[in-house]
């Protein structure tokens, strides 16, 4: 599903130029389930947002189901992110004044689903996580755990091959926490391939495989026993 050759990203801010990555060599097949780990500073958000097309290399080569990534164009880029990658963060990134409906149908409207196929998966996402009893209530009306079902619900919204989660048990107390990794290991069982972002090695040792960065490089990358 993912690979890159020789991936760097260069930052410049006035005449100092800062290289994030180093030159990634990486390959991520369809249906796993793995986890980057590293130290701040390590290059693990930068390659987040370049995996998920929020941002795109300075050089060398990125293919997501043998698309060529860097080559896109920000609408070509934007089209994938709708369709093809579902985002869970550690803020949750939920719309504040919006119900928990409100917020999973987002990413169809965007893709102009019809309002009975949107009620329709809306409500089956709902039911997915456990939230159906929660369909109306607002962030501010939902415990940290529910709010990161919400945002994984939203993510599936519309049947993402590839679920990119950051630090998703970041804000959680252990039992939420959990709670969330169970939903990505039942959805890794479905055929999602899920990449989790950690620093957590708890977490990062459910996962298939680790993939460990350092200084903008891949220091090691390994299946788990």
């Amino acid at each position: 599903m993912i690979e890159m050759k020789e991936l760097r990203k260069a930052y410049t801010t006035g005449k100092v130029e800062f290289e994030a990555l180093k030159g990634i060599d990486l390959s991520i097949k369809h249906s796993e389930m793995v986890a980057v780990v590293g130290p701040s500073g390590s290059g693990k958000s930068t390659l987040m947002n370049i995996i998920g097309c929020l941002d795109v290399p300075t050089s060398g080569e990125y293919r997501l189901e043998d698309d060529p990534v860097n080559e896109m164009t920000s609408n070509q880029l934007a089209d994938i992110r709708n369709k093809k990658i579902g985002f869970v963060f550690q803020a949750f990134n939920l719309l504040p004044y919006a119900t928990a409906y409100e917020n999973i149908e987002v990413p169809l409207l965007f893709a102009r689903v019809s309002g009975k196929k949107r009620r329709e998966r809306v409500n089956e996402l709902l039911a997915r996580v456990g939230l159906a009893d929660k369909a109306g209530n607002k962030p501010t009306e939902m415990s940290g755990g529910e709010m990161q079902r919400t945002a994984i619900a939203r993510s599936l919204a519309n049947d993402p091959d590839l679920i990119l989660a950051d630090e998703p048990t970041g804000n959680l107390d252990s039992k939420s926490g959990g709670e969330i990794v169970k939903i990505f290991h039942e959805l890794w069982s479905a055929g999602k391939t899920v990449i989790i972002i950690t620093h957590d090695m708890n977490i990062a040792e459910q996962a298939q495989r680790i993939i460990r960065l350092k200084d903008g490089l891949v220091e090691g990358n390994g299946n788990l026993a």
